[in-house]
């Protein structure tokens, strides 16, 4: 039988980052179910190629952790980038993002967009996501692209998202702005510039990880079970851990499964996967030499986004990373997905007919994007608020149920970190 102050539950960006902003550093306990911590942000070192889970990176808009970051992080392994990205609408490239680049379609296209625009009916409220692109973009901008690449990658109807399901990250744009990009190009989104690190996005982690106590990790501890009332977990492997308050970054509907009696709300919880191939080939491709990611909303390809990792690091050799977007409850076809997404590279022009994979893996991400919908996060908050009540406190993007980025949940780790260390000087 084990005692501790505070047991996390996941050892990714989260884990690691209460843990670090922990002022209770000596009575913590960290458990990974894997043989590694990380979680999403693990890199892999593959030959000539570094990949990790998808494309991870670094952009900071508060000062402290921007400051952190470029302390931790030597000046040699970090690279800055303006953000570079496209969209293939049409065998063309168009820039991102598509409603603030309209007038880059041909002409009648253009015409179709502008008009539809102005025309457009906007409302107090919208019924759901798609309602939304429609009063707010109008019917040709909704569906040339954010219609159909939305739904490859939230491989799901927008009937069922909310409104507002990907809050500050949706780059919205009025009538005004749109029409004055035309001229004279000004949107800047949250992440017009970026940090990648030359050993890849899990180096941050790994500074991270190297300043706590390595005793303080428990690997390859699966935990089957939560008992709140009694404020213990048992792992697989028989252990059994007391807590005070009990951290989880893990899914929260595995959470939930894990305490038990929320089935319906579990089966409720809408989200999909995504089958992430990283590929590395024997050189550069012909035709896309300075982007960083592409967009693909057309049916023609199974994959909704292509990342460019040698077009970042500024290597000579062609290294992707490639997402398909799936149902949860999906049992994809690996070898099949791969053969039609090798098909896809090449019918885009990515991926020149004599140019030779090198390496490649896979790996799912299950689960990928939550579905948020009003309906079921109402009940989520409710519960959580409740669960807070119990010591059961939740961060990240997958323990909140929510869609944010890496500094989010960073500062939700060290915001909660403060709150329990402070009640515990009490």
């Amino acid at each position: 039988m084990t005692e501790v102050k505070n047991l996390i539950l996941g050892a990714g960006l989260s884990g690691i980052s209460f843990a670090y902003f922990s002022k209770d550093k000596d009575d913590y306990l960290v458990l990974e179910k894997t043989s590694n911590y990380g979680g999403y942000c693990q890199t892999f070192l593959v030959e000539d190629y570094v990949w990790d889970y998808a494309g991870h990176f670094y952009h900071f808009e508060t000062e402290e952790l921007r400051n952190l970051f470029l302390t931790l992080v030597e000046e040699e392994e970090k690279i800055e980038r303006d953000k570079n990205t496209k969209i293939y609408y049409k065998d063309e490239l168009v820039d991102f993002p598509f409603q603030m680049n309209i007038h880059q379609l041909n002409k009648e296209e253009f015409i179709d967009c502008l008009y539809d625009l102005y025309v457009k009916e906007e409302k107090d409220s919208y019924t759901d996501f798609l309602d939304m692109l429609y009063g707010k973009f109008g019917k040709s901008i909704t569906e040339k692209f954010l219609k159909p690449y939305n739904e490859k990658l939230y491989a799901t109807s927008l009937r069922r998202l909310d409104t507002d399901a990907m809050g500050r990250f949706f780059p919205y744009a009025d009538f005004g702005a749109i029409i004055k990009n035309m001229k004279k190009p000004e949107f800047n989104s949250y992440n017009s510039k970026f940090w990648y690190l030359k050993q890849g996005a899990q180096y941050f982690i790994d500074k991270l990880y190297n300043g706590l106590e390595k005793n303080k990790f428990k690997f390859e501890s699966e935990v089957k079970g939560i008992n709140l009332n009694e404020k213990f977990v048992t792992t697989v492997s028989g252990d059994k851990i007391f807590y005070e308050n009990l951290i989880n970054t893990i899914p929260l509907n595995l959470a939930l499964s894990l305490i038990g009696g929320y089935d319906e709300l579990v089966e409720e919880m809408s989200y999909n996967k995504v089958l992430v191939f990283n590929l590395g080939f024997e050189r550069a491709s012909n035709n896309y030499k300075d982007e960083h990611w592409i967009y693909f909303p057309g049916e023609e390809v199974p994959f909704y986004r292509v990342g460019f990792y040698n077009n970042i690091l500024g290597q000579e050799k062609l290294s992707l990373y490639v997402e398909i977007g799936l149902d949860k409850k999906s049992d994809p076809d690996v070898d099949k997905q791969f053969e039609n997404t090798i098909a896809g590279l090449e019918l885009v022009g990515i991926k020149d007919l004599d140019n030779n994979l090198v390496a490649y893996n896979h790996v799912i991400m299950d689960p990928a994007y939550v579905h948020i919908n009003s309906y079921t996060q109402k009940k989520i908050d409710l519960l959580l608020a409740d669960l807070c009540g119990k010591n059961f406190y939740t961060l990240g993007r997958y323990g909140k149920w929510t869609y944010n980025s890496m500094e989010d949940s960073m500062l939700w780790a060290k915001e909660l970190a403060k709150k329990l260390g402070e009640q515990n000087a009490k």
